[in-house]
C-alpha cells in the first residue's frame, strides 16, 4: 500500500502556550524546534509530497490533520519523552496510523519505548527512513535494519546500522507548521548542525551513544548554503532584534583543518552576520582557529566546562583540568571573543558551597552566560548505569535542570538550593543594572534575556523544593535539624 500522508511531531516537555512571556523567556512556553527530526521530515518530503512537521516548542498540534496520517513519526530528548508517549497513546486511541517514535530517548531505552508505538527507528534515521517506509508499503515483515518492535509481547531489533555518511541535507524551514510566523521571536534561534559524533567518552553525555565517536562532517560549500538559507529565512521576518546563528555541532573542532576550512568557507561567502559556536576548552589554544573565528563573525563559544574540580573530571572521564579551563577561557576572551559556561552540579564530590563557587567563578572569570543543570541521567549513558540505584525517580518530565538523584555528599534539597543560589547570585539586580549601563549591542541584549529566562528557571526549581525536601528526609541523607532553615 502506498504511503500518501506523513507527519512529524516534535513533543514539548512545556506544550507551546501563547503567551507574552514568548518574547524573552527561553524554553518556558517556546524553544527552537529539533534540526534533527526536520531533517527527517526534508528527506521524506522529496518522495511523499504531503510531509509536515509539527513542533510543541512553538505551535500546538492540528490533530485534525495528523490522525488521518498514514504514518507519524515522533521524536523526543529524554526530557519530552512522557509528552512523547502521551502523543503516541492518544494516536493509537483515535486514528489507525502506523506510530513510530524515534530520537535519543525512544534509541536509548527502546524497551520502554516499545510499549506505545507499532515500531522504533534506532539512531539517526537519514539512511533507514526511506527504506522503512518502503518496507511498510511492501506489506511484509520487517527488515530494515536499525528497527526495534514488539511481536508477541517480545521485543524485536532488527540488524545493527551504520551511521549514515551522508549528512548533507539542507533543511527545508517551510515543512515545519507555523515556523515562518514564529521565527519572529527572538527566544528562537536560527541553527546550523555541521558535523556529528565525538572522539570523547564522558560518562553523561547521551549524543556519542547516538552519533558515535567517529567525527562526520558535511562539505564547506553545503554548510555555508545551509547558513545562508537559514539566515534568510529567519530575517525575512524584519522585527528580530538579535541576528545570532548557532553553530550547534558538540564538538566542532574534533577536526580540525575541516573546521578551519568551514571557517574559511564562511569568510569567502561575503556573509555578514553574528555566529556563536559550542566546544571544548582545547579550542582555546588554538590561536590561529580563534583569529579565523573572529574573522568569519563569531562573537562567542558556548564552552563545555561542566565541573570546577579535577576529581570530577576525573570520575566522569572529561579530559580535561581547572587550570585547563582558565587558561583556555582568558585566551579567547583576549582575542575578543565572549566565553559562556555550561556547568553540572550533583558531582559525587560537589557538597555545600558548590553553588557559590560556580558563581565566583563566574563572576570572577568574566563567563558571559551560563546554563546550569543537575546531573543528567539519560537511559544507556554511562553515568547512568553507575547511578540507577541512587535515582529518586524516573519521571522524564523532571530531568531539565532538577535534581533527579540523591548524590554522594549532599542532599537532594541543599543541592537544588545551591543551583538556585548560583543563578540567584550570576543573575543578580546589581549585575543586571551593571550590564544595562556597561554593555552595548548584542552583550546587553544577550544578559537582559538571559536575566529573565534565569528568572523563570529558578521559579521551576524553587517548586520542585518541597518534593525534594520530603525525598531528602526519607532517605537519611538529610538531616532534620537543618530541614527548617
Amino acid at each position: 500500500m502506498k504511503m500518501k500522508k506523513i507527519r512529524f511531531i516534535e513533543p514539548g516537555n512545556l506544550p507551546y502556550k501563547k503567551s507574552i512571556k514568548n518574547m524573552f523567556i527561553y524554553d518556558k512556553y517556546i524553544r527552537t524546534p529539533s534540526n534533527g527530526l526536520l531533517t527527517l521530515t526534508t528527506i521524506v518530503k522529496k518522495h511523499i509530497d504531503d510531509t509536515l512537521m509539527y513542533s510543541e516548542s512553538i505551535s500546538k498540534i492540528l490533530w485534525e490533520d495528523v490522525l488521518d496520517s498514514d504514518i507519524v513519526f515522533i521524536g523526543f530528548f529524554t526530557f519530552a519523552a512522557n509528552r512523547g508517549y502521551e502523543i503516541a497513546k492518544y494516536i493509537r486511541q483515535n486514528s489507525n496510523a502506523i506510530i513510530v517514535l524515534g530520537g535519543l530517548h525512544p534509541t536509548l531505552n527502546y524497551e520502554e519505548a516499545c510499549d506505545y508505538c507499532d515500531y522504533i527507528l534506532l539512531g539517526e534515521g537519514d539512511d533507514s527512513i526511506l527504506e522503512f517506509i518502503r518496507n511498510i508499503e511492501d506489506g511484509i515483515s520487517m527488515t530494515t535494519s536499525g528497527v526495534a518492535y514488539k511481536k508477541d509481547n517480545t521485543i524485536v531489533v532488527t540488524e545493527k546500522r551504520n551511521p549514515p555518511e551522508n549528512i548533507e541535507t539542507i533543511l527545508d524551514h517551510n515543512l515545519l507548521f507555523n515556523f515562518k510566523e514564529m521565527v519572529k521571536y527572538n527566544t528562537i534561534w536560527p541553527q546550523v548542525h555541521a558535523s556529528r559524533g565525538c572522539p570523547h567518552s564522558c560518562d553523561y553525555c547521551s549524543l556519542i551513544r547516538i552519533f558515535g565517536n567517529k567525527v562526520r562532517t558535511r562539505k564547506p560549500e553545503n554548510v555555508v548554503e545551509e547558513i545562508r538559507r537559514t539566515i534568510s529565512f529567519y530575517d525575512s521576518q524584519s522585527r528580530r532584534v538579535s541576528r545570532v546563528l548557532w553553530i550547534t555541532d558538540d564538538n566542532f573542532f574534533a577536526e580540525r583543518e575541516w573546521a578551519k576550512d568551514v571557517l574559511n568557507a564562511i569568510i569567502d561567502s561575503g556573509i555578514n552576520y553574528k555566529f556563536t559556536i559550542q566546544a571544548r576548552y582545547e579550542v582555546g589554544y588554538d590561536d590561529e582557529m580563534l583569529e579565523l573565528l573572529k574573522k568569519a563573525g563569531f562573537i562567542e563559544i558556548a564552552m563545555g566546562i561542566e565541573f570546577l574540580e579535577d576529581e570530577a573530571f576525573k570520575n566522569y572521564h572529561k579530559k580535561s583540568t581547572y587550570n585547563d579551563i582558565v587558561k583556555s577561557v582568558k585566551n579567547i576572551q583576549k582575542h575578543g571573543l565572549r566565553v559562556r559556561g555550561l556547568f553540572i552540579m550533583g558531582a559525587d564530590n560537589h557538597s555545600k558551597g558548590v553553588g557559590e563557587r560556580l558563581a565566583n567563578f563566574v563572576i570572577e572569570n568574566n563567563i558571559c552566560g551560563v546554563l546550569i543543570q543537575s546531573m543528567y541521567f539519560v537511559p544507556g549513558t554511562p553515568v547512568y548505569e553507575t547511578h540507577k540505584d541512587k535515582l529518586i525517580h524516573t519521571d522524564w518530565s523532571k530531568c531539565v535542570g532538577n535534581v533527579v538523584h540523591y548524590p554522594e555528599k549532599i542532599s537532594p534539597y541543599d543541592l537544588q538550593k545551591e543551583i538556585i543560589y548560583a543563578s540567584r547570585k550570576i543573575y543578580s539586580i546589581r549585575r543586571l543594572f551593571s550590564n544595562i549601563f556597561k554593555k552595548q549591542g548584542v552583550d546587553r541584549i544577550l544578559f537582559i534575556g538571559e536575566f529573565f529566562w534565569q528568572r523563570s528557571v529558578r521559579l521551576d526549581l524553587r517548586k520542585e523544593l518541597p518534593f525534594l525536601k520530603k525525598a531528602s528526609k526519607e532517605s537519611g541523607l538529610y538531616l532534620l535539624k537543618n530541614s527548617f532553615k
